[in-house]
């Protein structure tokens, strides 16, 4: 019996041909799925990295918030320390008027027999001594028909007419008719100050 031969395929090239065109679509496939799970990876990186930084902003402006907050309270704090320091400073200084007058009002009140005399004086414009001092000169008039002694309360005034300060001189006696002056001093620096007589007897 005859051994038949193999039969040859026509054109067997056209095989390697086909491979050739599936490996292009393969490989088209693979590419698609890795650039798909790249794209998936990139969103899923993309979130975290969104969120990383929604946390980072928030911490960072609690940070700020925080900072802001001290910084008022600190303010706050200063301011008020400030105002305390001011109103008693300003606490002090009443006080002290208040005495100065209190003590000039006892000195007046305890000459004996003393008359009212407040229209017999008069007083020129307030200056500022060397050491910071407030005077002024009182001028006193005796109109009676004899000689008298005279004590003068001045009290020393702001603009508003609050006594910061109050004095108290003596002048010697002062002939009928006559007039004589006398220098009253504050008993503190003064500065920007009014001057008015309080209150004046003779005796």
């Amino acid at each position: 019996m005859e051994r038949q031969q193999p039969r040859r395929t026509h054109h067997d090239p056209a095989a390697p041909a086909v491979r050739r065109l599936r490996l292009p679509a393969v490989a088209a496939l693979v590419s698609a799925v890795l650039l798909g799970a790249t794209a998936l990876a990139g969103c899923s990186s993309d979130g975290k990295a969104s969120s990383t930084v929604s946390s980072v902003a928030s911490a960072a402006q609690s940070a700020v918030s925080a900072a802001a907050s001290a910084a008022n309270s600190a303010v706050s704090a200063a301011a008020s320390a400030a105002n305390s320091a001011i109103a008693s400073g300003a606490s002090g200084l009443s006080s002290a008027a208040a005495s100065a007058e209190a003590a000039a009002s006892s000195a007046i009140a305890g000459v004996k027999g003393g008359l009212d005399a407040k229209d017999d004086v008069s007083l020129g414009a307030v200056t500022t001594a060397s050491d910071g001092h407030a005077e002024v000169v009182a001028t006193v008039t005796d109109h009676a028909a004899q000689s008298y002694r005279y004590s003068v309360q001045v009290n020393f005034t702001d603009a508003s007419g609050n006594v910061l300060d109050a004095a108290v001189v003596n002048v010697p006696e002062v002939a009928a008719g006559q007039s004589a002056q006398a220098t009253v001093r504050s008993n503190r620096s003064l500065s920007g100050v009014s001057a008015v007589v309080a209150r004046a007897v003779r005796y």
